[in-house]
């Protein structure tokens, strides 16, 4: 099943297997639902991985099932809206790898998140208050504040960093009724991301320079130091996925 994503002020074409949305994401989605009539309230979902995994047109294309078979009532909401902001970046500075340099260097690093706002919005989210959330725009490259009005029975929230070990990251899971990490090979999400560097009119050299200073960094720390979640899944290098 193809689905059109424009995610972020960004364009994504992307391919699901019909036996991924029979056998994995409907039966999910069917699973998500059970879990929040028991709760009898809201349900707080985490999906966390890696860049390169398709983790945020996923997202979308399990809303867009959703609401095809089951109503309205799932909002999907991502943790990049919680950058800081690039005068922010500009104006502070962070002791990396032995030298001093602005955080707009390692924009999408750990640091360079407003983690503290952040949880203050998902604390609100998982007492089941409607709360405005912030997105990230590609095509202005910073966050814009009350782009999404979480009110759904349930909440999911995808992010690269959500389930992290690190000390300022590691209580944000304990708002979570669900978890969900999505795992690949990093030769394979390598290549993917240097693919969609590429497709920014970037040579092949400067994509594969660029993705081994910064994405492969953030990859690989998540791959080592997410904690363990509740379902599991593998992105396979012909774009399925399965439980593992």
């Amino acid at each position: 099943m193809e689905y059109l994503s424009n995610s972020n002020g960004i364009t994504v074409k992307a391919h699901y297997s019909d036996e991924n949305v029979k056998e994995l994401f409907l039966p999910l989605l069917e699973d998500l639902i059970k879990k929040q009539k028991e709760k009898q309230g809201r349900l707080l979902v985490f999906l966390a991985a890696p860049p390169g995994t398709g983790k945020t047109t996923l997202c979308e294309f399990l809303n867009y099932l959703y609401k095809e078979n089951f109503g309205d009532n799932l909002t999907v909401i991502g943790m990049d809206g919680f950058h800081h902001y690039n005068d922010y970046l500009e104006s502070h500075e962070i002791d990396y790898n032995g030298q001093r340099i602005k955080l707009k260097a390692i924009k999408g690093q750990l640091p360079t998140f407003n983690v503290q706002y952040l949880k203050e919005k998902l604390e609100k989210v998982a007492k089941g208050e409607n709360v405005m959330w912030p997105v990230y725009d590609r095509q202005l490259h910073n966050p814009r504040e009350d782009a999404i009005e979480v009110n759904g029975d349930i909440v999911i929230l995808e992010g690269i960093y959500i389930m992290m070990k690190e000390e300022v990251w590691k209580d944000l899971s304990e708002y979570a009724d669900y978890t969900i990490f999505i795992k690949s090979e990093p030769a394979a999400l390598k290549e993917r991301l240097i693919r969609r560097k590429m497709n920014g009119n970037l040579t092949y050299e400067e994509a594969k320079t660029f993705i081994e200073m910064n994405d492969m960094v953030n990859a690989t720390k998540v791959l080592n130091n997410s904690k363990e979640a509740d379902l599991n899944l593998e992105l396979k290098e012909d774009y399925t996925f399965r439980v593992i």
